[in-house]
């Protein structure tokens, strides 16, 4: 009888060396057949390096070539980082997908929206479960963090047990599920952890992580104190700060509303799942016609400054129903994700310029992250004992922290990028291959990638502007009235420079040899050429460039 030969591997697609876009696959290969296991599947955020995009996602055309051998996806938790693409990369996937009873409820909404609720297999896995995925052996180790039944994932392979932390804090008092499984862990520590992959981002933070009870008290303190309208803006996933803002504002004597589909979804997500259970029915902005000011606390979406946000709306005063200004406060109870530092600043500044009073984390006690800062890796290391670290969810500099602290720990780092296919067993744990990755943009309904000519040409516009020449020809091919040229982002149309440009653009088309004109595509290149040189060096820009031709 010959041996089974196996073997098996961990490669990211998406969440390595950024923040967000968490997409990761595990392969396990036995006999020469491939096996795939995906866990999460989430969107980033645009940031400065890419403005010609708001959502972006993880292309995910290496595994679906190979859907096939894909049997399924595991989501950790309801956050947008790990479930939010799920709707749009799902029909090139084609694989069932494993979740906790909350992050379905979130998750069919999301499928709901994308007409897909019907086709796409959902099952539902309670948290701390152990369960088969295909061939892999599966199991949820509940965590606490800023969304209810956050779960880690512990694979037991023919070579050791893989620990995929997904996003974890520690806190004795979540207030809104449990407390972090640490019996578990330490269970499986004592079987023998061969590798834990593990969430980054918070680790340059000394210390233990804070509690979210302490933040109920803070933000109870601090409403207490206020007058007049009062908004807290948080992440609308966050099930436990949207019930201590809740519960805060009902001690002080406040009804409490929430602004924006998104807060609207998670509330009846977290009432179908057995949350808020204790809280009445939040109202809507057109429910409070009669509640005075000083009666009302509304919850907002917004704290990252996007632009079609309801906060973002209201600090313009273009929100149709709700409108902020003298006398009222606004409070964030939220941490700026890096690269949306100028877009929140931008919010708070419209609110103060109305009279708003803007309170953060740097006033009182309203936020804490719920990511595991360096104190609670470490203990989390004491507690597993892996013999290697796999550093994710982080940027470089969080990636090479996390890599120094777990060789403190005792174990072995190994540093990843995206695409980078690392050996897990049989042999030395080191990269063996590597995957090709790349970046999606969701524009609208369509995703396109970062690298195409239509987001290539958005990106030359966006920093060069465009110029745009149109002009009609007869049969045989001479110029009929006078050429017109526009240059928005460029040039004013009354501008002298626009004269210049069209008239020596009209000589050059003039001057195209007669061989171009009866050939409608050599005629507009050659026209491309006339335009650009038309251009000249005076702009100091090199515009993208087009030309419309209309023969009659």
């Amino acid at each position: 009888m010959t041996e089974q030969k196996s073997d098996f591997a961990f490669l990211p697609l998406g969440g390595t060396g950024e923040i967000g876009m968490n997409f990761n696959l595990y392969r396990l290969r036995e006999d020469g057949e491939e096996h795939w296991l995906a866990i999460d599947c989430g969107i980033g955020f645009s940031g400065n390096d890419t403005p010609e995009a708001d959502v972006l996602l993880s292309d995910p055309t290496f595994i679906a070539e190979r859907r096939e051998s894909l049997h399924g996806l595991v989501i950790t938790h309801a956050h947008e980082d790990h479930v939010g693409a799920v709707a749009h990369l799902w029909r090139q996937l084609r694989c069932p997908v494993y979740a906790t009873p909350f992050t379905a409820a979130v998750l069919r909404r999301k499928l709901s929206e994308a007409n897909l609720q019907n086709q796409v297999v959902i099952h539902i896995i309670m948290p701390g479960s152990r369960f088969d995925v295909g061939p892999f052996d599966l199991q949820f180790v509940p965590v606490t963090h800023s969304i209810v039944e956050a779960q880690s994932v512990a694979i037991r392979t023919p070579h050791g047990i893989i620990i995929h932390t997904g996003d974890w804090k520690l806190d004795p008092t979540p207030l809104v599920g449990p407390v972090t499984d640490e019996d578990a862990f330490r269970a499986l520590g004592d079987e023998g952890v061969l590798a834990m992959v593990g969430d980054s981002t918070n680790v340059m933070k000394e210390g233990r992580s804070q509690s979210e009870a302490d933040v109920r008290v803070g933000l109870t303190e601090m409403i207490a104190k206020l007058e007049g309208r009062v908004a807290v803006t948080c992440f609308a996933s966050n099930v436990a700060r949207v019930e201590s803002i809740a519960k805060a504002g009902l001690a002080s004597g406040r009804e409490i509303m929430v602004v924006g589909r998104s807060l609207r979804n998670l509330e009846a997500a977290a009432r179908e799942c057995g949350y808020f259970s204790d809280l009445p029915p939040f109202l809507t902005e057109y429910d409070i016609k009669d509640v005075p000011d000083e009666n009302l606390l509304m919850i907002i979406t917004g704290s990252q400054g996007e632009a079609r946000s309801a906060l973002s709306r209201i600090a313009c005063d273009t929100h149709s129903t709700i409108s902020l200004g003298e006398g009222d406060t606004v409070i964030y109870s939220s941490r700026v994700i890096p690269g949306n530092e100028q877009a929140v600043m931008t919010v708070q500044d419209n609110l103060t310029r109305r009279g708003v009073t803007v309170l953060t984390d740097k006033d009182g006690m309203v936020h804490t992250s719920g990511h595991a800062t360096g104190g609670d890796i470490r203990h989390l290391y004491s507690l597993v004992r892996p013999r290697y670290s796999i550093p994710t969810h982080g940027e470089w500099r969080h990636l090479t922290a996390h890599g120094a602290l777990a060789r403190e720990c005792g174990a072995e780092a190994v540093l990843l990028e995206d695409g980078d296919i690392l050996n897990l067993g049989p042999g030395p744990v080191e990269v063996v291959d590597t995957a090709p990755t790349g970046l999606l943009a969701l524009d609208g309904d369509r995703l396109l990638p970062m690298t195409g000519g239509v987001l290539a040409a958005r990106r030359r516009m966006l920093f060069n502007g465009m110029v745009l020449a149109s002009f009609a020809v007869d049969d045989e091919g001479y110029v009929i009235g006078e050429p017109r040229i526009s240059a928005p982002g460029l040039l004013e149309r009354d501008d002298p420079e626009s004269t210049r440009i069209r008239e020596e653009f009209a000589y050059a088309i003039d001057e195209i040899p007669d061989e171009f004109r009866q050939d409608d595509q050599a005629f507009r290149d050659a026209a491309r050429t006339a335009l650009r040189r038309a251009l000249g060096r005076k702009l100091r820009k090199r515009p993208l460039v087009d030309v419309h031709l209309l023969r009659v």
